[in-house]
């Protein structure tokens, strides 16, 4: 017993890394002895309270030189594509001649060189200084925070002069049920830091909400590694994004649409990957995270995908259609605020009407040109307006220049 459940910990030590691994075995332990703190991404020291917030040092005047920025982040992941996002915007700004420095907030502790190695893993071409949040957090001219846990460090450290931004891939208090993380995700929308959101769904919360009018980085596509294959050959297969830990992406309704899918359609292969899935009640060719390369080269191979969020729009989608494949999408006024495409396979969130659509997008598949019209559909897709508007956000902020 004890010899399995060690190699059973060394597996998923693997395939999570050691934050996860540490964050899952915190989960564990909290519903076996009680304990209530432990499960929230942050500290109990680093934890704010908006109206006690008292106001930081007034930023030191910028105009003739390049700003520094510290980015506070949380651990990055393989394959994660909020880092992905956010790490663009860090290049951007890099390009433009500013310096930027990442700081790792890692609530269990982990060591930073292990987070700097997986992230020069990933994502190679990021050349900033990684330096770990719960030391220091030195001063620059501009800090932007990446997450609800990392706005309440942010807060935290009141001491620090410099222009504060949010930088809201998604609006996160919608990962969780009405209670404790919910609530204090809700609060970081208080503490006054300028909004940057990535795309318009997060916006429009944060306007209706909060009365926040944020600046808003359309999403985008990395076209030059998301495209059609030359080569195009004849399509089959459906592919899902697994990610069980994460109640968002919807992973027990695909699993269950894939099951009707699959009696309706047995002969067409499924393809998982992301978090390794577990037992499923049809065959499939389970992967865990996938370069993105050798992820655009599945995508030219299947003929739809299945790309599940209950909050922000999947960038999956994107994806999908840049390389020729049918995004199947659950159907909400959160998902269609940034995915006006005409190509993509709009189902109500149900076992049955997701297979429907899928079966749709597999028949649709058939005509001649199909993939390549969808394809076309995203072409002149790219992060560069997305980026110019966060760059220009923050010279406007710490620059004092106009943003025109």
């Amino acid at each position: 017993m004890i010899a399995r459940r060690a190699a059973h910990a060394a597996r998923v030590l693997r395939r999570d890394g050691v934050s996860q691994f540490l964050a899952k075995l915190t989960a564990r332990a909290v519903r076996q002895f009680g304990l209530t703190s432990a499960t929230v991404p942050v500290a109990p020291e680093d934890i704010v309270d908006a109206a006690t917030l008292t106001d930081h040092p007034s930023p030191v005047a910028v105009s003739e030189r390049n700003i520094e920025v510290g980015w506070i982040c949380t651990p990055p992941s393989a394959g994660s594509g909020g880092h992905t996002t956010l790490l663009r915007f860090v290049d951007a700004l890099e390009s433009r001649g500013h310096r930027c420095v990442l700081y790792v907030y890692d609530r269990h502790g982990g060591d930073v060189r292990t987070h700097e190695r997986e992230l020069r893993s990933w994502w190679p071409h990021i050349r900033s200084e990684v330096r770990d949040a719960r030391a220091a957090i030195a001063a620059h001219d501009a800090y932007v925070a990446t997450s609800w846990s990392t706005a309440h460090v942010l807060a935290a450290h009141s001491d620090l002069a410099g222009h504060r931004f949010y930088l809201a891939q998604d609006f996160e208090p919608y990962f969780y049920p009405r209670g404790s993380e919910y609530a204090l995700a809700e609060e970081t929308y208080r503490f006054g830091f300028h909004c940057i959101t990535v795309g318009h769904m997060v916006a429009n919360v944060l306007r209706d909400k909060f009365q926040i009018d944020a600046a808003v980085a359309e999403f985008g596509c990395d076209t030059a590694v998301y495209g059609l294959d030359r080569q195009e050959q004849p399509r089959s297969g459906i592919v899902f994004y697994t990610k069980p830990d994460t109640p968002r992406r919807g992973y027990a309704l695909g699993v269950l649409a894939l099951e009707q899918f699959h009696k309706v359609c047995p002969d067409i292969p499924i393809h998982t990957f992301g978090a390794l899935a577990g037992d499923l009640p049809f065959p499939a060719t389970r992967r865990r995270h996938i370069a993105p390369g050798a992820l655009a080269a599945l995508y030219n191979t299947v003929s739809a995908g299945l790309a599940l969020s209950f909050t922000n729009v999947s960038l999956i989608t994107y994806e999908l259609l840049a390389c020729g494949a049918v995004p199947v999408v659950n159907d909400s006024p959160y998902t269609r605020a940034d995915l006006a495409n005409d190509y993509v396979g709009w189902a109500r969130p149900t076992p049955s009407d997701l297979a429907r659509a899928l079966k749709e997008a597999v028949d649709r598949q058939a005509e001649p040109g199909y993939a390549r019209a969808v394809a076309n559909s995203v072409s002149e897709m790219s992060w560069n307006p997305a980026r110019e508007t966060f760059v220009k956000t923050l010279e406007q902020h710490v620059l004092g220049r106009p943003n025109g």
